[in-house]
């Protein structure tokens, strides 16, 4: 499995043969030259993790691209005219010889005047390959056991110490940062250090990747 970040919460995963866009959002780049995609997944309709513009113009370069997203964000799209299969959590569906799990309902709680609204994560699992679950904007998912962790370290809606737990409780063997575009680099190695520190996961190996960067599992 080779995992691509393409800045903020945005990931290509190619795995078994596919390869598989994840939240291609306002704060990314890079995906919009993409090319011979096989699905894009989006968890929420955020703008950090959706821009609908670009990505309409992505899914008119890639037309065999099947596109999954959260129900409202479905809905969204169907409004322009483009189609999308709705995710729900426990509703697998395959990507070629990938395995898509939803994972999770709705958005980690912000503030009473910001209305929660859906965020479905997804797992992906191919025979012979690593698994890897990206949360969306979430930490009470329940993937089951992953190898790699697309992990949000810094948001709004989020504290270092349920960031912490988060890894702590999903122990992966691999954990990504993502969602990390509001982050200096001195920030992003505090977070990601003390997810290091204290999470208590043996044998944990941190990847920062950056913008562009990509790593092989």
């Amino acid at each position: 499995m080779r995992v691509t970040h393409l800045g903020h919460a945005c990931l290509l995963v190619e795995l078994a043969d596919r390869r598989v866009l994840l939240d291609p959002g306002s704060f990314s780049s890079g995906f919009e030259q993409l090319r011979d995609l096989d699905a894009v997944l989006v968890t929420h309709n955020h703008a950090d993790h959706f821009d609908p513009e670009r990505v309409a113009a992505l899914l008119r370069d890639n037309p065999r691209a099947s596109v999954h997203t959260d129900p409202l964000t479905a809905e969204k799209l169907r409004g322009e005219g483009l189609e999308a299969v709705p995710t729900r959590h426990g509703e697998d569906f395959a990507v070629g010889d990938v395995t898509v799990s939803p994972v999770g309902e709705l958005h980690a709680f912000n503030h009473p005047d910001m209305p929660r609204i859906p965020n479905v994560g997804v797992v992906l699992r191919a025979a012979g390959e690593p698994s890897i679950f990206h949360p969306g904007d979430a930490y009470d998912g329940e993937p089951g056991a992953v190898d790699v962790l697309a992990h949000p370290l810094s948001a709004p809606w989020a504290a270092s110490r349920d960031s912490i737990a988060f890894v702590s409780r999903i122990a992966p063997k691999v954990f990504i940062p993502i969602h990390d575009a509001l982050l200096s680099e001195v920030g992003h190695r505090m977070y990601a250090g003390h997810v290091e520190q204290f999470s208590g996961v043996d044998g944990l190996t941190y990847v920062p990747l950056r913008d562009a960067e990509s790593a092989t599992f």
